[in-house]
């Protein structure tokens, strides 16, 4: 039994469904379980939906239908005007619309679970019917009914041992039928509302139905080759890995890696499952492969870039040492207001964090260290990770770059940078 994910870029068109198909029918015989996520760019378009929605912004309905043109657009190249894929999507998509009909009185991270986890519905749905007229008997799952969360919208924490007996009581008998499709990034809760697992967390989704059924592997379909040591829209001259350990893995995606979501790895390394990453265009490539005996050749550094990056000092209003108290209640505001710490530094003053701004949550967590606490910052920075340095790596890296925080250890440096 396969696990498939295709990411939005392998989706983002016409073309990347036909190729989907063709992929597809490449394992025909295999049981097999596709996850997919929204469609190209949909999860941003979605997100500024939200926001427009919440903050009574006059162009919300413009948003909100050039969404919809966009997979209109795609499945009039995919379908004929009578299929009854035009009206599943029309029906999704009125999930949006009466939610958008009222006035926005719920938590903000509920309203983005329940509007942003219709790109995934939508996408799945186009997918599910390329493949069933295109001759794949495929099956459309709501994964919402599947992966059981709580109630922490936009972290939605795992319920894994109802999770494990949704799975296995329903999922082996699709798989002898045909293929499964289903939603990355989503969850539900005992109330039926709509979680999200964080971003980008369709691989996630990808490794829980895996390590859930006990599957041969995971393969996620991306847009570059395979899994390499930068990220080649910023740096030049990278090189792929044929081989990671899962070690070496976790240690990528913990610094914000962006190939795979930080919650993937450990579920698989627990059944060892291997995870395959692999080029949607070009399917026989080897891509990468990541595994318990995975071997580490480290020719070049790593490097990581973490753009939209905020430094944030904390220091005690009363000028007083911060000590384990004071740092007991700072980090209990990180975590009510789900802002995760990306770097920290300590010094006898001062309390200092670099994180990724998440606008809505960065102002209540800064209202609230504001009871007891003084707090300034710089925005618009980045956070530069090197992992097996070299001297001379490290010196090409920060040439020319204004450095406001920096941490060395024997096999990773963490710069925060000002460009």
């Amino acid at each position: 039994m396969l696990v498939f994910k295709f990411g939005g870029a392998s989706v983002k068109d016409a073309n990347g469904l036909v190729n989907l198909a063709n992929v597809v029918k490449r394992y025909e015989g295999s049981q097999l379980l596709i996850v997919v996520s929204a469609m190209g760019k949909t999860t941003n378009a979605l997100e500024k939906l939200t926001k427009a929605y919440v903050n009574h912004e006059d162009d919300r309905d413009v948003i909100f239908e050039d969404i919809k043109k966009y997979h209109y657009a795609i499945i009039e190249q995919l379908f004929e005007p009578s299929h009854s894929i035009f009206d599943e999507v029309a029906n999704t998509f009125v999930e949006i619309d009466w939610i958008i009909e009222d006035e926005p009185q719920d938590d903000y991270n509920f309203i983005y679970d329940q509007i942003v986890s219709i790109g995934e519905l939508v996408s799945t749905r186009i997918v599910n019917a390329y493949l069933n007229k295109t001759g794949v008997k495929s099956h459309w799952l709501d994964v919402r009914g599947y992966i059981h969360t709580d109630n922490t919208y936009r972290e939605g924490v795992v319920q894994w041992d109802k999770t494990s007996t949704s799975i296995n009581q329903d999922i082996p008998g699709f798989l002898q039928k045909g293929i499964v499709v289903t939603q990355g990034f989503l969850g539900g809760t005992s109330e039926n509302f709509t979680t999200t697992l964080g971003r980008e967390g369709s691989d996630y989704t990808a490794s829980i139905f895996a390590s859930c059924l006990g599957a041969e592997s995971v393969t996620t379909w991306k847009d570059v080759p395979g899994i390499l040591n930068a990220d080649p829209k910023f740096f030049s001259d990278t090189i792929k890995f044929d081989e990671l350990s899962y070690t070496e893995a976790i240690e990528m995606t913990y610094y914000g890696a962006s190939v795979i979501h930080p919650k993937t790895i450990k579920p698989l390394q627990n059944a060892k499952i291997p995870l395959l990453v692999k080029p949607f265009s070009h399917p026989d490539a080897p891509g990468t492969i990541i595994k318990e005996d995975g071997v580490n050749l480290f020719v070049k550094p790593i490097i990581i870039l973490k753009q939209n990056q905020l430094l944030l000092s904390i220091s005690a209003k009363d000028y007083s040492f911060i000590s384990e108290n004071h740092l007991s209640e700072i980090f209990a505001l990180f975590a009510k207001n789900q802002v995760k710490i990306n770097m920290m530094q300590t010094s006898a003053l001062s309390f200092t964090v670099c994180l990724d701004l998440y606008e809505e949550r960065f102002k209540k967590l800064l209202h609230e260290l504001g009871q007891n606490f003084k707090a300034k910052y710089n925005e618009n920075l980045s956070l530069i990770t090197l992992r097996h340095y070299s001297s001379a790596s490290l010196k090409e890296l920060t040439d020319g770059k204004t450095i406001l925080l920096e941490q060395i250890s024997r096999n990773t440096v963490q710069l925060v940078v000002k460009m």
